[in-house]
């Protein structure tokens, strides 16, 4: 059950919510105790610097940087990402999303994803989100899976990561298909 609260979405073992300034330290630390965890497939702001301009950035109108964090404890447990969101006859957003390491496997991304697709649907009027993720990331092919994602193709070199271009599998969600 998704119960909305002014700008925090819940379920019942997570919620989301939009950064503010003063959560640049428990992004910091996530991002550096994550970091291996996480290669290859993302590399989040790894410096005081980064993680404040990723919170400024989160208050662009095509950017949508939602925080996941425990419902019980309150802390940050992972991020969801909306970027490049189109309005009028598109009406589309691209989805990245990663977990703390101490919080893999459990459960708490495939809430957190599901509320940040919601989200997406219900409060920004979204027609369609498209994940891209690479073909070898099986961890996170099987979270859209399990969403109701549908793969729609392969593109070569289609994102820079880490300074390498990497192929992408696009799996993508309309809001007709969300249930």
């Amino acid at each position: 059950m998704l119960r909305i609260q002014t700008s925090v979405i819940m379920s019942h073992r997570v919620f989301i919510r939009k950064p503010i300034e003063e959560d640049w330290q428990e992004l910091l630390s996530l991002h550096q105790k994550s970091k291996e965890f996480h290669y290859p497939w993302v590399f989040p702001p790894c410096t005081k610097d980064e993680c404040k301009s990723y919170i400024k950035r989160c208050q662009n109108q095509n950017f949508e940087g939602l925080l996941i964090c425990d419902a019980i404890a309150k802390n940050i447990i992972g991020v969801a990402n909306l970027s490049q969101i189109f309005y009028g006859g598109f009406q589309n957003a691209y989805l990245g999303y990663y977990v703390d390491v101490d919080f893999a496997g459990q459960g708490f991304m495939l809430q957190g994803i599901r509320l940040a697709v919601s989200h997406a649907f219900y409060s920004l009027s979204l027609h369609r989100v498209e994940a891209n993720i690479q073909p070898d990331n099986i961890t996170s092919i099987h979270l859209v899976k399990r969403l109701g994602f549908t793969k729609e193709g392969f593109s070569r070199r289609y994102l820079k990561v880490n300074g390498e271009w990497r192929d992408c599998e696009r799996w993508a969600l309309t809001s007709e298909n969300w249930n």
